[in-house]
């Protein structure tokens, strides 16, 4: 394929993946238990003449869980190419390493094993509260794994060890579940079940700032991962100074995927399937497309599976959020292992 053709070919997807974004946001707006007209939401963006109910629906709900569907989606599958482009490893991501069940950890400390949390709740030291521990939870972990990366240098190995340090952490929340009262432990359950819709308008003004520093960290390591990609050896012998990247990307993805399983719960194979199906649309491994194409591919995806949910909810049921992300993930996930058995 000529370079001018592929380029041709790159710019209508980022087109397609924009006019999809659009579509997939109008229609979140427009659908759930109680229909709004286009006319309607058009209104209530714009400050036109509208019902305050649908006003309210509007502006209060769903406009919320827009940005949150986009926010998240971009997040997640932003640090699940980080991670799988550090690890040089296509089932590397944050849930798999062990590093959302870190930020899981995390939150648990703080909701079940602290008095903080019913102090502060209600107040906008509880989403601080939460996103801090995270923060730090994700960031342990991450340390751990990348500790463990430059002693052990089988990735398989590495994947596995995190699996289970991920189990152990499990372990370790369902103690605390034990443990904790009534009132938290129903709180933590809720939190677990993963949910775009109970980040309210004081948690963006947490959330926004830290996973839009975390995404504008990824897009400063562009070249890095390009250069990461051939191995830490030549990119040293490029001029590269591997331990600069390292922590830069290890900051983008606590701060991503911390943040992200803070308010939203544990949101699983987003970070792991969306940046292969990134690969597998625009058929390139360079990251100054490879970047972009999986942030948009990321909030398409969950404004996809907000959709879906809003539909289901029609019907009277409510589906947590991360069952529905993982069954968009398994299939895209088992169609990567199989076709990279089949390759060798």
């Amino acid at each position: 394929m000529s370079q001018n053709r592929r380029a041709i070919l790159t710019t209508m997807l980022f087109g397609i993946l924009g006019i999809a974004l659009i579509a997939l946001a109008i229609g979140d707006m427009l659908i759930g238990t109680t229909d709004v007209p286009l006319t309607d939401v058009w209104a209530s963006l714009t400050g036109g003449a509208t019902s305050e109910e649908y006003r309210t629906i509007v502006t209060t709900l769903r406009l919320p869980k827009v940005i949150v569907a986009i926010i998240a989606g971009m997040a997640l599958s932003t640090s699940g190419l980080l991670m799988q482009t550090l690890f040089r490893n296509p089932l590397a991501g944050p849930y798999v390493l062990g590093i959302s069940s870190g930020a899981s950890l995390g939150v648990a400390l703080f909701t079940l094993a602290t008095p903080l949390a019913a102090m502060w709740a209600g107040t906008p030291m509880a989403a601080l509260g939460t996103a801090g521990m995270a923060w730090i939870g994700s960031a342990v972990v991450l340390v751990a794994v990348m500790a463990l990366s430059r002693r052990i240098k089988n990735i398989s190995v590495i994947l596995i060890l995190g699996m289970m340090l991920g189990s152990t952490i499990s372990a370790v929340v369902g103690i605390l579940q034990y443990i904790g009262t009534e009132e938290s432990l129903k709180a933590f359950v809720v939190w677990t079940m993963g949910s775009l819709s109970n980040v309210t308008i004081d948690n963006l003004y947490v959330m926004l700032p830290m996973t839009i520093t975390g995404l504008l960290l990824a897009i400063a390591v562009i070249k890095p991962l390009d250069m990461l990609l051939l191995g830490e050896s030549y990119a040293r012998t490029m001029g590269l100074r591997v331990t600069l990247s390292r922590s830069l990307i290890f900051l983008s993805t606590t701060l991503l995927a911390g943040t992200i399983t803070a308010f939203c719960g544990p949101i699983g194979f987003i970070g792991l399937a969306i940046p292969h199906l990134a690969r597998m649309t625009f058929r390139t491994a360079s990251h100054r497309i490879l970047m972009p194409a999986t942030m948009l591919w990321g909030a398409v995806a969950m404004l996809l599976c907000c959709v879906v949910t809003d539909i289901v909810a029609r019907n009277g049921v409510m589906l947590p959020v991360n069952t529905i992300t993982s069954l968009l993930g398994i299939p895209i996930i088992i169609f990567v292992v199989l076709r990279n058995r089949n390759s060798k």
